[in-house]
This record gives C-alpha cells, structure tokens and sequence, in this order.
C-alpha cells in the first residue's frame, strides 16, 4: 500500500484490506509513520510515540475486528496506556501508568494499533493547544493558527492523514471545537456513555466524556460500539442502543425527523456571519433531505451558564493541584502554568456549598434544554462563534501570565469573582465554548460536522445536539451530511 492510497480510506476501510489480506498491520503502520514524519516536524501534533513496540506488536493483534491493524493515536491525558508516559500537557508532571485504562484496553480489543501520544493543553484547561511543555499544535489549513484544544493534536493528525481517527476527550467542547477548526467529524458521546475506570468515575462533575475525533462518521459510530458501555468505576448505566450504531447507518431509509435550529449564543458573543449562514445552509439541506427546522431561540441565562461552569471547574481544579503536590511533589506543582494556577487558586476560595449552588444550577439548565428540545430529535447550531485564531490570541500576555502567578499565591478568589476579574479573565476562552459547554453541563450527545468553509480560507464546523443516549439520531444525520463535508470524502 502506497501513502497516497493509505490517506483516502478510514479506519473501517482500512481494516477491511487487512482482514482481507490485501495488506499486513504493518504495511499500515509504515505508512502512519511515514505520514508523521513528513508532516509532524510543521504541525507539532504527535509529541511521543512508540513506534517500534507498535511495529512488533501490529501483527499480532486481533485480525477478525473492526479495527483490526488499523494505527491509532491518543491524546495525552486521561486514557491511560501501560508503559507509556503520560504528561497531561504539564511540564512538571511524567507519568507511566502500569496498566490500561478500561478505555485504552476496549481500544486494543478493537484491534487498534496505538503508537503514540498527541498534544494537549496542560490538564484540557483551554481550547487552544499550545501548551508550555511542548509548543503549539498548528492548524493543518494554516501555519501558525490553533487547531483547537484540548484535543488539537489529535485533530490535526486527522485531517493531516497521519491517521484517520484518534482519541479525544470533551469536558467543554474540547472533541467538538477541534473538529471544527481543523475540518473533521468530532463527537461527543451522551455522560457515561464511555467508561473513564478503573480509577476515576466522573471527572468535572461528569461534564467530561471520552471518545474520538475521526474522518468518517462510520469509524466513528463503529469505535463507539467497540468502547461503549460502562465498568467499574462509572456512577450508572444509560441505555445501550438497540443494535450497534455501524448497523444503523446501513439502513437507507431514515425517518424524517425535528430539528430545531438557532445561532443565537449560550454566552454573550458574537457569531460570525459565515457561521451562522452555514448553519441556516446546513437547516436547508436537512429540509430538502426531507426533515423539518423550525427555528427558535433557546434564551439561556448567559451569567448562569458560564459561571456556574467555571465554578465547577475551578473546584476540580484546585482539587488536581492538591492531588499533584500530593503525588508528583511540590517541584511539580510550581511548573504548572500561571493560568492553571490561577483557576485552583479561584476554586480553593469558593466553599462547598458554592459548588453545590453550581451544580444545582446545572440542573435548571439541563431542565431548561429539555423543555427548549421538548418534541424535538435534535438541536442545530454553530460549534464555535468563529474560525480558527492565531496562536497566543486566547493566551495571557507576559505581563498578564505574571500577574495570575502572583494572584495565585492570595486566596481571592470570591473577590474577584465580585469584581468581575474572574470573568474578564475567563470570558475570552467562554466566549469561543458559547455553543459547546451546553453538552457538558447537560451530558446531551453532540457532534461538530465539518460543513463549511470561511471566506478565510478555514473551515467552519456545524453541531448537532441529540436527545440524552440517542447517539444514532447524530450518527443518522451526519451520514446524510457526509457527502459535503470538505476534505472528509472517502
């Protein structure tokens, strides 16, 4: 198999020839490996790899499954892969797991062949990749612009054709706003549709779900069936489907659904206004497809929404800072980022029964959503207000970095929360998560669909919201999309 031919096929297609024997796993890996070294050195997606225990590993993977020799990456944080350092994007943190995460073991099962590690912003805390321990991740459409966070490496290694899916975490947008930025299918799975054990339960009070960003939306409908279902560690159970996703997207008769459309933000911003006309494009297409849009806006809070996410978020992550000085030593815990420090600091000030209030908020917005969708099969709207930035446009200056070190030393949290500082602090990233947090603070399925590109050059995602554990009625609607996603047809 040649590079080029490696690059036009997905997983599913991929894993297909190998099962066929038209191609051997380490035909494939050759390829991955080719394809990172030609692009890598320019991106900065893939920042460890393990190449020569893949290679010895490839053909001795499962040959009768879905995936089977077809080369995988996962990002750096979270899904935990025995032997293999793992940084969560921090320079002061170097980890080797001895064992699988539930989720990296249902991936080798799948026959997935893992061989390295992208990219993340340290501990998924901002939506651009530009980590300090390693440098930024570049867009594949633009040197020097963000392919999106937290999980921009692996988006990029997507839509660059070093593999064509890879793992990805979302705790506020951080599978669907790469997607979108960087041109390729991302779902986010309903809350505890993956398992995130043996060792954590929930992370971010369950806002965030594990899955992938892929090339096609069959990889990804068929990855979910091989990951889905929970273990040990999840808090409960949600219906499984009534047959695997990959079946139902065999089926050519799709019943006409309702969607219900909107552009207006969750969080006070501005929309682009080539986004919102892919949107009401997007609206068209589902109509002459044989749905029906009716459009209406959902009139969130807007300080209830952001705000009660932040605290939530905060609170963890003053808890991970505890945990860090507890386990990495307090050399660690000085090498996080002053944006990071900043936010534990924010969270130490709040009190239980802050997070508690938070929390009790999240659920007046899942009730509030489920009223807005009420009748409804699925929500329209952007995926992110805007293209892709450049790099440091959502990074604090020197000046400002120096000054979230020093005020993460002082317990004001509260304080600045009443002064406004905290949301002029935050607001900048809040505002580009203005259509994404919704999904997490509800555990709602949504997926960014690659349907448009900018006048800029850049592509331009389109989500969907699906009603709880209805992941097929997403799967459904972007396999009758896929045909105008740009760069993703087979």
């Amino acid at each position: 198999m040649n590079l080029q031919e490696y690059m036009q096929l997905d997983g599913i297609g991929l894993a297909s020839l190998v099962q066929a024997k038209d191609v051997s796993p380490t035909e494939l890996l050759t390829c991955a490996l080719q394809r990172l070294e030609q692009v890598n050195p320019s991106l900065n997606a893939v920042i460890h790899t393990f190449a020569e225990k893949a290679m010895s590993a490839a053909n001795q993977l499962p040959s009768s499954q879905p995936f089977s020799g077809v080369p995988f990456l996962l990002k750096d944080l979270q899904c935990a892969l025995a032997g293999e350092p793992m940084s969560m994007g921090s320079r002061g943190i170097r980890w080797t797991p001895e064992t699988d995460s539930t989720l990296a073991s249902r991936y080798r099962s799948s026959g997935l062949n893992i061989f390295g590690k992208t990219n993340t912003p340290e501990y998924g805390l901002i939506i651009t990749t530009e980590p300090k321990a390693f440098g930024p991740t570049h867009n594949p459409h633009r040197q020097g612009y963000s392919a999106g966070g937290s999980s921009g490496g692996s988006a990029a290694a997507v839509v660059s054709g070093i593999v064509p899916m890879a793992h990805g975490g979302d705790g506020g947008g951080s599978i669907r706003f790469p997607a979108a930025w960087c041109g390729a299918f991302g779902l986010k799975p309903s809350r505890n549709r993956t398992p995130m054990g043996p060792k954590i339960g929930e992370d971010w009070a369950g806002a965030v779900v594990e899955h992938a960003i892929t090339r096609s939306v069959r990889d990804s409908a068929a990855l979910l069936d091989a990951t889905l279902g929970e273990d040990v560690a999840s808090p409960f159970s949600i219906p499984k489907p009534a047959k695997p996703y990959v079946e139902m997207l065999k089926d050519s008769t799709i019943k006409p659904m309702k969607i219900i459309a909107s552009a207006q933000p969750h969080i006070r911003t501005q929309v682009d206004p080539e986004v919102s006309q892919a949107v009401i494009d997007t609206a068209t297409k589902l109509e002459n497809l044989g749905h029906t849009v009716e459009w209406r806006d959902p009139e969130f809070n807007h300080d209830d929404l952001w705000s009660s996410f932040f605290i939530v978020v905060a609170a963890h992550v003053a808890a991970v800072q505890k945990e860090i000085k507890q386990t990495f030593g307090r050399k660690a815990a000085r090498l996080l980022e002053p944006q990071t420090k900043n936010l534990a600091m924010i969270g130490r000030s709040f009190s239980a029964g802050d997070l508690v209030m938070a929390l009790n908020q999240w659920q007046n917005i899942r009730a509030h959503t489920h009223g807005y969708m009420l009748g409804y099969d699925a929500y329209l709207c952007p995926t992110v207000p805007t293209t892709a930035v450049k790099h440091r446009a959502l990074l604090k200056s020197p000046a400002e970095e120096w000054l979230l070190e020093m005020s993460s030393h002082f317990n004001m949290g509260k304080l600045s929360f009443r002064l406004g500082l905290a949301e002029q602090f935050a607001m900048p990233v809040l505002e580009k998560m203005a259509f994404t947090i919704l999904g997490n603070i509800t555990g709602l399925p949504a997926a960014s669909l690659p349907l448009a590109k900018h006048s800029n050059g850049l592509p331009i995602g389109v989500q969907m919201y699906g009603q709880f554990a209805e992941e097929e009625t997403l799967f459904q609607l972007a396999k009758q999309l896929e045909p105008d996603f740009i760069g993703c047809k087979l």
